[in-house]
């Protein structure tokens, strides 16, 4: 299923939203007092993101939230800020009014730096753990270097949480596409940010879908259970909740339950993993009637081997590799892959299902591997894990010749032109490393043996490059130099 992405044919007028112009107020709708539910935005508030999108992406917060009645018992909104490191603008309990909430929106001030998407994840799994009320995590993301969010986002939806997106069109899809939960149609949005607002109104109705007061939802999932809650509806009457649930496309009876009036949670066990399934729960009263809710969600998977790998016995030559937990009825075959750190060929070797061990051999002295571990299943499935091994150095040996020489250039205000010179004979190519535009970590990259220049481009002012080569028996000795400007 494909992104939902909505672009303007033409335009023909650039409106500038200045959020001191906006105006504060409260506004019935549809949304007052329909829901109960905690919606925490998660908004990129990195250096990628242009001060008019943030701008607009408040703008469309703000509009997006103002009909709901805000409080406990009805909605409460936090605000996470993106950046470097995590900012929890404002928790869930601080705004019970909307005057408030609008007022804490507008003086949103934008983080800049690095978009740590990662570390905002676990705080935001950390705000919602505690609830027990429907929830939804609204990223809003330009979705640049947004970093391995796919652990901390399937750890979110297995606490029950619903993940939203709203993404600018130049977002990485792929990635959004696994993080946000199904539908994806109504869930999932690419648009252009001149024409966020077009989509308010469908966002909204997807959030009420779910947070709305009179629902079934599924938390705590794991690969053979789940808990289901919902809103009493029969604690201040006669009656009882009748639930059946069953897997989507099994030929076997569901099974069925019958609850007492006071229950509002109820958990399932003895479930198959990574598999779908459907609830129904109906409040049975002769007070008055009540609508059966419903609710679907899909188990975790089984654990897989391996989960854990190791080397150990590390000489010039060989190293030892190790895997578990072994699982011989559910796997046909281990594969082991391996080869030199960057651009080293890569030899395979397979081994039987009960074997969690093997000795790497012929390796380079004094090299980084990779070496990835993986299982076949005997159901067709695949599982791989990787870690780095280092051998030692071999014995002294005559130093290896050093770089001859390395010059700057600045070539415009944010790029720089990298040349350098070195001996040819026995060269395998060059490594070169760099400050990133933040002026704090460096980044790396492996460059072939007929390269000797490149260009750096967004370049941090006064950073420091470095430029080693790389022979066949290990690294020379490099020249590092910084920009000045």
């Amino acid at each position: 299923m494909r992104m939902r992405t909505i672009l303007p044919a033409c335009v023909f007028l650039w409106v500038m939203l200045q959020r001191g112009s906006l105006q504060v107020v409260e506004l019935p709708g549809s949304a007052s007092n329909c829901c109960e539910g905690d919606i925490l935005i998660l908004l990129d508030s990195s250096g990628s993101v242009a001060n008019y999108e943030f701008s607009r992406m408040l703008g469309f917060t703000a509009k997006l939230l103002r009909p709901f009645s805000l409080g406990h018992g009805h909605v409460r909104v936090g605000l996470l800020q993106v950046g470097t490191k995590p900012t929890l603008e404002f928790g869930l309990d601080v705004h019970s009014k909307q005057r408030s909430l609008q007022k804490a929106l507008l003086a949103v001030t934008q983080l800049q730096g690095s978009t740590n998407t990662e570390a905002a994840l676990r705080m935001a799994r950390q705000l919602l753990a505690d609830t027990r009320v429907p929830k939804v995590l609204l990223w809003l993301t330009d979705g640049v270097e947004m970093g391995d969010v796919d652990e901390p986002i399937a750890q979110l939806k297995a606490q029950g949480v619903s993940v939203l997106i709203v993404s600018s069109v130049h977002g990485d899809f792929q990635v959004l596409q696994r993080a946000v939960s199904p539908p994806e149609e109504s869930h999932l949005y690419s648009v252009d940010i001149e024409n966020i607002d077009i989509i308010t109104e469908n966002m909204r109705e997807a959030i009420i879908k779910i947070i709305r007061a009179e629902r079934l939802s599924a938390i705590d999932i794991t690969s053979q259970s789940a808990v289901l809650q919902w809103r009493p509806v029969l604690s201040t009457l006669s009656g009882y909740y009748e639930l059946w649930y069953n897997a989507i496309g099994s030929t076997r009876a569901g099974a069925k339950r019958i609850l007492s009036r006071e229950s509002s949670s109820v958990e399932l066990t003895k479930l198959q993993p990574e598999t779908t399934y459907s609830a129904f729960l109906r409040p049975e009263s002769n007070k008055r009637l009540f609508n059966t809710l419903t609710v679907s969600f899909t188990t975790l998977p089984g654990v897989l081997s391996p989960t854990v790998v190791s080397v150990s016995d590390s000489g010039p030559r060989q190293t030892r590799v190790s895997w578990g937990p072994l699982q011989p009825a559910l796997v046909q075959r281990y594969t082991v892959e391996y080869g030199a750190i960057p651009s080293g060929a890569v030899h395979t070797v397979t081994l039987q299902s009960h074997q969690n061990s093997t000795v790497l051999t012929d390796l380079e002295p004094g090299t980084e591997y990779l070496v990835t571990v993986g299982a076949l299943y005997k159901n067709g499935k695949e599982r791989a894990m990787s870690v780095k091994a280092c051998t030692q150095e071999a014995p002294a040996a005559a130093a290896l010749p050093a770089l001859a020489d390395l010059l700057l250039t600045s070539t415009t205000h944010n790029d720089v032109q990298v040349e350098w010179k070195a001996r040819k004979e026995g060269l395998k190519g060059f490594w070169l490393n760099w400050q990133k535009r933040d002026g704090h970590d460096f980044t790396s990259t492996y460059l072939p043996p007929s390269s000797y220049s490149t260009r750096l481009t967004h370049f941090a002012p006064s950073s420091r490059v470095c430029v080693s080569p790389i022979y066949g028996s290990g690294r020379g000795e490099g020249i590092c130099c910084t920009t000045e400007k």
